[in-house]
């Protein structure tokens, strides 16, 4: 009898291996590796001719045909959820979607589920962690009847496939990926072998039919959506379901999106009746703010083709002997430490200071047109004196502490004058650039030219 190979794979990167290593060598993460049993050749060979297609003769562009077979998008009947996915579900399409347990995504997807069911479509949610009568009570709990909706709990994929085959459902879910298994895979489930199969075996199921397979990952310690890394890559889709536990709201992002924009962003509130929509983010993500408040600013950022205004605090405390600490949330640290140099360039020292930076409602900004808005919240919490609360602050800061311009300014700033804003500072170039009727553009070339327009009185 031949001998099984095995080698080991980084789920964070694939980086492969012969032998296990404690940190891996291609992206430095500790205890990232899982072993992986190579399969046969035959085996292989197999599975490489069932993705084959009956017609593997290479066609001209030009000669293939759409009529039949172009993308069908389906709506899920929760507007949030659709433009998140550029529109609606693509028949036959792979979704991965991801996030900490608990955070809402077998409601959201329950929910989705129930309107395609009120309109006549059969679906499938199948669950490896919940028995059909868990679920069924959960359901009655959001309000769902689901006539055409149909439960199954199992963790065999290849009794999932006989299932899915049969009922050819329009959508189906997997609830989770880490809890489904191939059997004749010799691994324990969730790891780096079954994930991958099973990627594999739900991408041909997809494509082979017109069901839309929507898969659950829950996120591991380390942020990786599904645990393995190689299950992005065979999906059309992946999103990431987020919410930081402190607060309501629930914030769904489009990481990859083969048929649509990626960076989509969708916002909801979790309530006793399962998620609720919230159309108006921006006011959602500002309701709460104390307005002159010293430490606080408001910018408009872009997830996505949508703007959202955001608020961002600081607290800058005491000079202290020892090491300062320096702990930002929802912000990249590298860039406030950046930011806080050009302050301190600019003349307000802080590095004897405790620094804390927040961008608040579980935002996380990775927006640099944020730059100027966390630069003046630090200054502002370091002289003790409010920011305007009509004024919103719109600049990319360079090392030199020059502003520079940022994508889209006409989006954002329509957004911000829809909610009241009456004044901008905004680079040179986006003020000579942008006219929009109910707000004042302030131009700022340098940020010792902002702090002098925002605290000159």
């Amino acid at each position: 009898m031949a001998k099984v190979k095995s080698s080991f794979v980084c789920s964070n990167c694939e980086y492969t291996t012969a032998k296990w290593m404690g940190r891996c060598t291609s992206c430095k993460e500790w205890n990232t590796f899982q072993e992986v049993m190579d399969q046969p050749r035959s085996s292989r060979a197999q599975r490489a001719a069932a993705s084959l297609s009956t017609d593997d003769r290479p066609q001209k562009l030009s000669e293939i045909s759409l009529e039949g077979g172009g993308e069908v998008r389906v709506r899920t009947g929760i507007g949030e959820f659709d433009n998140v996915l550029g529109g609606g579900l693509v028949s036959g399409s792979l979704t991965l979607i991801g996030g900490d347990p608990g955070v809402g995504k077998s409601t959201l997807l329950l929910m989705a589920l129930d309107h395609f069911s009120q309109r006549g479509l059969d679906v499938l949610y199948v669950s490896g962690e919940e028995s059909t009568r868990q679920i069924k009570l959960r359901a009655e709990r959001l309000g769902i009847e689901g006539q055409h909706l149909h439960l199954l709990s199992h963790s065999d994929f290849t009794h999932i496939e006989t299932v899915a085959r049969r009922l050819r459902p329009r959508v189906l879910v997997i609830d989770s990926v880490q809890t489904v298994h191939m059997p004749h895979v010799d691994s324990l489930p969730g790891s780096v072998t079954q994930v991958r199969e099973l990627a594999h075996k739900a991408m041909l199921l997809a494509k082979q039919s017109t069901t839309a397979i929507l898969l659950v990952g829950h996120v591991t310690k380390s942020g990786n959506l599904a645990g393995p890394k190689v299950l992005e890559h065979y999906v059309d889709t992946v999103l990431q379901f987020e919410g930081d536990g402190r607060t309501a709201l629930r914030i769904l992002r489009a990481l990859k999106n083969r048929f649509g924009p990626a960076g989509e962003l969708g916002v909801f509130e979790m309530v006793d009746q399962g998620l609720r929509e919230v159309k108006d983010a921006s006011a959602r993500l500002l309701h709460e703010r104390i307005p002159e408040a010293p430490g606080t600013s408001v910018l408009a950022t872009m997830e996505g083709t949508r703007a959202l205004l955001a608020e961002v605090q600081a607290l800058v405390g005491k000079p202290t002997p020892s090491t300062p600490a320096r702990t930002c949330v929802g912000v990249d640290r590298n860039r406030v430490l950046m930011l806080a140099a050009v302050l301190e360039k600019a003349g307000l020292a802080v590095h004897e200071r405790d620094l804390f930076v927040n961008a608040t409602g579980g935002m996380r900004l990775d927006d640099p047109a944020a730059d100027l808005a966390i630069l003046c919240a630090i200054a502002s919490s370091l002289l003790d004196r409010p920011l305007p609360d009509d004024t919103l602050l719109l600049g990319e800061v360079g090392l030199v502490g020059e502003i520079r311009a940022v994508p889209q300014p006409e989006r954002r700033l329509r957004e911000a004058a829809r909610h009241g804003f009456r004044r901008a500072i905004v680079p040179p170039g986006v003020a000579r650039s942008v006219q929009l009727q109910g707000i004042e553009l302030l131009p700022a070339r340098r940020v010792q030219d902002a702090i002098r327009l925002l605290f000159a009185r």
